[in-house]
């Protein structure tokens, strides 16, 4: 009996220990805390591998915080790849005013610090012992984790891997990976995202990459209703956006893992050449002429010719036209975005949302009287009850109202 027990209290030690190394197995991070170029002060997350590796950076969604990398982050260290994650300033834990209380226009100027806040984050990991700093990779999600993402591959050149999660983009990105032929990327999404606009856009944006080792993930998913943007924190999860799918999806860690040792490991810098894509999405093509060779004529032909034969047939999704023209809109580029939003309007006629977005435009641009006009339609749509256009919801049609009725007020007319 006593040697059955002291068998059995060394098995137990055995198992003690063995799951405490299990335990301990994964990488733990080390809190840095990095000044930016205006003294800001940054929290980050460093998990270093256990010898000399590549390096990963992961950049947040504008409605979560570097926590939500954690998984990924320790899972990528125990692959032999570094990986830094980020609190951008007044997120998180890292300092300046909290994102919760900036104005609009506040927003817009702390947006500029974003970039140079990143790259404080990308100086430090390419830095550290044992990072090969020819080697690095970046992944980001939602829209403003997208967004940094790319514009960091395009101020440096030692990125050679990108990893997308269901985020937006703007005129300045897509023109990058246009030419970015040398850049694999692996794009996900999932067709219940709470943003609506973001499948066609990330749809749009892999289609646009020239690189032949790109990847696309399209999780199947209820259409999300239009609610609200990403950076109103107003619209309830349902872990089909960003990093939250980590948590619907568990597959998901393994394929981010696999393909950053692929891309910066087995093979430097690229990926296996994909498969014929299948599914190919009609609408980038024209999304391409419009923005790339701002050939409107050609779009309006193929619209012209489709509807022929078929006068209800749509070639694009009304609301990733519309987020087209906005972006255009907000690069200063009015006119052109209002050709767009003319184009868009001839596809849906009876989309107050399109009516309200010409008044946008026709204001921006001078044009009262125009812009009354569209105003007013959008006005009129809605209260026939009639909005033939995508994202048709509540909170959309309130918005629609708002913007109206604000341009109204704006040109000296009464409220409706």
């Amino acid at each position: 009996m006593k040697l059955i027990v002291v068998a059995l209290a060394g098995w137990l030690l055995l198992a003690i220990s063995s799951a405490v190394r299990a335990q301990t197995s994964q990488p733990l991070p080390r809190v840095v805390e990095l000044k930016a170029s205006d003294g800001t002060l940054l929290k980050a997350s460093y998990f270093a591998a256990a010898k000399p590796g590549p390096g990963v950076l992961l950049l947040q969604q504008d409605n979560r915080a570097r926590k939500a990398w954690d998984g990924l982050a320790s899972r990528l260290a125990a692959a032999e790849i570094n990986t830094l994650t980020l609190d951008l300033r007044g997120r998180g834990e890292s300092g300046g005013v909290s994102v919760e209380q900036w104005t609009s226009q506040e927003r817009a100027q702390l947006r500029k610090h974003a970039l140079d806040d990143v790259d404080t984050a990308f100086q430090y990991l390419i830095s550290q012992p044992g990072v090969e700093r020819n080697a690095i990779g970046v992944g980001g999600a939602g829209y403003l984790g997208v967004h940094n993402s790319i514009q960091t591959a395009r101020r440096h050149s030692e990125v050679k891997s990108l990893v997308f999660l269901s985020g937006q983009t703007e005129p300045s990105d897509r023109q990058f990976m246009r030419q970015a032929s040398q850049l694999p990327a692996l794009f996900v999404v999932s067709q219940g995202d709470e943003y609506p606009p973001t499948v066609d856009l990330m749809e749009w944006l892999y289609s646009a990459s020239p690189n032949p080792g790109k990847k696309l993930i399209l999780y199947p998913g209820k259409e999300a209703p239009w609610l609200e943007f990403e950076d109103k924190r107003a619209v309830p999860a349902t872990g089909n956006h960003g990093t939250d799918m980590f948590d619907t999806h568990p597959d998901l860690l393994a394929t981010v893992v696999d393909w950053y040792v692929t891309t910066l490991i087995r093979r430097s810098g690229r990926a296996p050449k994909a498969s014929s894509d299948s599914a190919a999405f009609a609408f980038a093509s024209i999304l391409e002429e419009i923005e790339a060779h701002h050939d409107l004529a050609s779009a309006t032909q193929q619209l012209q010719q489709a509807r022929s034969k078929d006068p209800r047939v749509q070639l694009w999704p009304w609301m990733v036209v519309n987020a087209l023209a906005y972006d255009h809109m907000n690069d200063k580029e009015t006119k052109f975005s209002l050709e767009i939003l003319k184009l868009n309007f001839l596809a849906y006629p009876n989309s107050a949302d399109g009516a309200s977005s010409l008044s946008d435009a026709y204001l921006a641009i001078g044009e009262k009287d125009l812009a009354r006009q569209y105003a007013n339609k959008a006005l009129a749509l809605l209260d026939a009850n009639i909005n033939d256009s995508e994202g048709d919801s509540p909170a959309r049609r309130k918005l629609i109202r708002d913007g109206a009725q604000q341009n109204l007020k704006q040109l000296g007319e009464p409220a409706k």
